[in-house]
């Protein structure tokens, strides 16, 4: 007999973080919360330094499948294209055990994209997500200006945070446990009444927090 004390493994969230160009290195937030949650593990997206969409997107797909388990996608830079195509092409519906995604700074691939290597992921999806999303964007973000990130939160109909001057929002950003995202993440997993989330002990930083337009 299950312990009603516990919470039920199969319905508690699994938090799927989706790297960018490069993979997600030792100080990136992603690769902490991964050490830090017993509920966060990464998408093996593969070919990291040269990314094929469609291959990102079927790896995505395999690993929202054998989670088991509803699923938020934590996304950073072109992950978070990984994220848009994979809906498009998915379609998922209701019943689809995706049940929000954060997508940190998605870089501009249409126009002049930063780096060739990420050309291909264009066009950017436009259609907005079917599921409920949080887009965080830096005001200085090399690889997508502000008004065009807040652009393309209205075309996902993804809610708005407004992280501050901190770059691409990786690991040049010093940004250690990014606790300002990991509040963003709790606002995405509290909507769920099965989820056993782990609590934000602290959140430095956050006396001021960025700014932020969430109507989960």
């Amino acid at each position: 007999m299950a312990n009603a004390g516990l919470p039920d493994p199969a319905r508690t969230p699994l938090v799927l973080t989706v790297p960018g160009l490069n993979n997600s290195g030792p100080d990136h937030w992603q690769t902490r919360w991964e050490q830090q949650r017993s509920d966060c593990q990464r998408v093996e997206l593969g070919m990291w330094d040269r990314p094929h969409r469609n291959t990102w997107v079927n790896q995505l797909n395999l690993a929202i499948g054998q989670a088991g388990r509803p699923v938020v996608l934590a996304a950073h830079s072109l992950g978070c294209l990984a994220v848009a195509w994979w809906a498009q092409l998915e379609r998922p519906g209701p019943d689809s055990n995706v049940l929000g995604a954060l997508l940190v700074a998605p870089p501009e691939v249409d126009f002049f994209p930063l780096d060739e290597r990420i050309a291909p992921f264009a066009p950017t999806p436009a259609e907005p997500l079917s599921f409920p999303s949080i887009l965080v964007a830096s005001q200085n973000d090399p690889f997508m200006g502000y008004r065009t990130s807040r652009r393309l939160a209205r075309s996902w109909g993804s809610n708005f945070a407004d992280a501050g001057r901190v770059g691409h929002i990786n690991a040049e950003s010093g940004l250690d446990d990014w606790p300002f995202g990991q509040f963003l993440l709790q606002q995405l997993l509290r909507r769920f009444v099965h989820a056993e989330v782990p609590r934000v002990r602290s959140l430095p930083g956050l006396a001021q927090p960025p700014q932020v337009e969430i109507a989960l």
